[in-house]
């Protein structure tokens, strides 16, 4: 048995939508870096850019989205020696894979899909007589793609919200009827991880901090659109002086987020004491500023030299496909798709 075998294997996919923000960082990357740099866990990361076309039909801002992302992971530390780190698009049989289980895939486990039922109820709600007005095939049939990606690497473990546990299990689904169609132990079981401790951080309305609320602050921003941002998240009227209740402030949890536990504890002294809001964004500001100026520059840099993103991301396709291609040709051997000599 190899040494990347004896590993465990753990697979996390970026969705190429979007700028990363506070709370990505928080909740998905800061601990998925800490995972890369593991040495007895063997880390798949990749950017969904194929998922990213089922909501983003924008060429401009998928393109856009895939360099701020793997610049982002790059900056923040993450170990492409360890960890493969990939485009999704750049492993041709993955999709390969997908038309394989939605062949073994039933449609009624896609009928109870959350985002198509959403999508079906959403219609029905506004009266529409088509219940699958602007589902397109891509909304409806992603969960395969999303099981594709896990199965194709054989991930052990996956981490998720909880919104997406049912996917785990479609995927936990579809491995085991190919593994009983075609007699064999083709798919390991993936297990969906749910760290409760993963903290959801809320954005400057109050809401979590999403970029459907248009309430996010980008982690690599300026210090001048920093410092507006924060000054933007929403307080109450208390007035300097009068004691404030850190645990539903968000400002408090942003800085929590990213302080050590005495820094925190000394924020909440400060909070107790009734430390202005104004004063308290200049520190949460400064605090966050400090945090990030250095991996603001290597982002940077990053954002300014595609060409090694490029290299990074095509050595990081060339160690996926070292194993997807080898493990595609058992599966068509499998299916009766073998090659006759």
């Amino acid at each position: 048995m190899s040494a990347v075998s004896e590993k465990t294997r753990v697979l996390t996919g970026i969705t190429t939508t979007g700028t990363p923000h506070l709370g990505n960082y928080v909740g998905a990357i800061k601990p998925a870096i800490a995972a890369s740099q593991d040495p007895g866990v063997q880390s798949y990361y990749f950017l969904a850019d194929l998922h990213a076309l089922i909501k983003c039909q924008d060429p401009r801002r998928v393109q856009e989205s895939r360099r701020e992302i793997a610049a982002t992971w790059l900056a923040l530390g993450l170990d492409t020696d360890n960890a493969v780190f990939y485009r999704q698009s750049d492993i041709p049989e993955i999709p390969e894979l997908t038309w394989m289980l939605s062949c073994v895939c039933a449609k009624g486990l896609m009928n109870r899909a959350h985002a198509y039922k959403a999508a079906v109820a959403e219609n029905e709600a506004a009266g529409d007589l088509d219940p699958d007005r602007g589902v397109t095939m891509g909304l409806f049939g992603y969960p395969v793609l999303m099981a594709a990606d896990i199965l194709m690497f054989n991930a052990r473990k996956v981490p998720v919200g909880r919104d997406q546990i049912q996917h785990i299990e479609m995927a936990r689904d579809m491995a085991g009827r190919f593994n009983h169609l075609y007699k064999g132990q083709y798919f390991t079981q993936p297990e969906a991880v749910v760290d409760e401790r993963v903290e959801v951080l809320n954005g400057l309305d109050g809401r979590k901090m999403s970029k459907s609320y248009n309430n996010t602050i980008p982690l690599f921003v300026s210090e001048k659109k920093l410092l507006k941002l924060v000054r933007k998240i929403k307080t109450n009227s208390l007035e300097p002086g009068e004691p404030k209740d850190p645990d539903t402030c968000t400002l408090f949890q942003i800085y929590s987020a990213f302080a050590t536990t005495e820094e925190t504890a000394a924020m909440r002294q400060e909070y107790e004491g009734g430390i202005g809001w104004g004063e308290a964004k200049n520190r949460v500001f400064e605090y966050l500023n400090e945090h990030l100026r250095e991996p603001r520059e290597r982002y940077q840099a990053l954002m300014e030299d595609p060409g090694y993103i490029e290299t990074v991301l095509q050595k990081g396709a060339e160690r996926a496909r070292a194993e997807a291609a080898p493990f595609m040709d058992r599966l068509r051997q499998a299916a009766g798709l073998g090659r006759f000599a």
